[in-house]
């Protein structure tokens, strides 16, 4: 497969997360590609995998995280990438290569990632001396007291059971019943002083300060953040990565067999590879940035943010989510509806 100079009517579809690329790169690609970017959004990976699973095609570009990525390469949904195609490949760091998902790269590039983590406003936690580099402060009624009705929880059965299981010192992906029990038990304790589980709305409330503490994810922390600084807020918004361990989620490009144009998603793949390229998305978001030859550009606020750039001390500590099958995806269910009721 070789590069040619795309016509003036040619379309790259990319189906991604919203707000995954800035309209800045987007128009360098197409003014450099004489092509036109058609994008779609998903707002997590079951819609995405229901999505394609319904019989959707024609997506040349999926940026799946690395547990459902794991899926689509079993489902036989994935073409293989042509890494000659790719010079720039070589930005990026090898930590991030060869994951348990895609051994050897064989169907994915890296694209950027994202930790679950602790983010809270800093004035108030402050003020009441807790804990904030475990989490402890999310689970235990000791430190729970003292913020009764202003903690948020992800909305989500991986990512709340990942925490659970790291402070319990399990493993994230542990798939012991009696581990997810006891992480089940946990929760159901911490649940009466929680506001709310929330994926989506705890940025906001963050940013006004209704809500002092949450389970979230690193770029809704920057971005809150960011929100709180240009309204003047006497806080900021701070990220923490608890001591016990969090996950690390890995977003990766990946060519879906029903793309009718691989040329041009591999063109935008060695485009996403170039170091300015991408890092003008960390910039923007906050995403944490797999590409060593990103690092120059990234602005040095950004860079030195530990959820964006965690040490290899960090790093050592974080895990990705491994696909479950099916028979743990009816037990997580149903520990999930018990957490729910009760």
């Amino acid at each position: 497969m070789q590069f040619n100079c795309a016509q003036a009517e040619d379309m790259l579809h990319l189906y991604h997360w919203n707000n995954y690329i800035s309209e800045e790169t987007v128009a360098r690609f197409e003014a450099q590609c004489n092509c036109r970017v058609v994008q779609d959004y998903y707002s997590d990976n079951e819609e995405m995998l229901a999505k394609l699973a319904a019989g959707a095609t024609g997506y040349d570009l999926i940026v799946p995280t690395g547990n459902a990525m794991e899926s689509l390469i079993r489902q036989k949904a994935l073409r293989p990438i042509d890494k000659s195609l790719l010079p720039n490949l070589i930005n990026i760091d090898p930590a991030y290569l060869d994951t348990a998902f895609d051994p050897g790269n064989r169907y994915s590039v890296p694209y950027a990632y994202t930790l679950t983590l602790i983010g809270y406003n800093s004035a108030k936690l402050r003020d009441l001396a807790l804990p904030v580099d475990s989490w402890a402060v999310v689970f235990e009624p000791r430190y729970l007291e003292k913020l009764k009705g202003r903690v948020t929880v992800l909305d989500s059965q991986r990512e709340l059971l990942a925490a659970a299981l790291k402070y319990l010192g399990y493993s994230a992906n542990d798939a012991d019943e009696s581990h997810w029990k006891q992480a089940r038990d946990l929760i159901i304790r911490a649940k009466p002083y929680w506001a709310a589980f929330n994926a989506s709305s705890y940025i906001k409330e963050l940013t006004v300060g209704n809500i002092w503490l949450v389970h979230g994810y690193s770029n809704d922390i920057f971005q809150a953040d960011l929100d709180a600084q240009k309204a003047g807020r006497n806080f900021r918004v701070v990220a923490s990565i608890p001591r016990e361990g969090a996950v690390l989620s890995m977003d990766s490009m990946v060519l879906h067999k029903s793309g009718p144009r691989p040329d041009l998603a591999h063109r935008f793949m060695d485009f996403m590879l170039d170091g300015r390229n991408s890092s003008e998305l960390t910039n923007l978001i906050g995403s944490g940035n797999p590409n060593r030859d990103a690092r120059q550009y990234i602005k040095p606020e950004v860079a030195q943010n530990p959820a964006v750039s965690p040490g290899p001390e960090q790093l050592a500590r974080l895990e990705m989510l491994r696909d479950l099958d099916r028979h743990q995806r009816r037990v997580l269910s149903r520990i999930w509806t018990e957490i729910k009721l009760r």
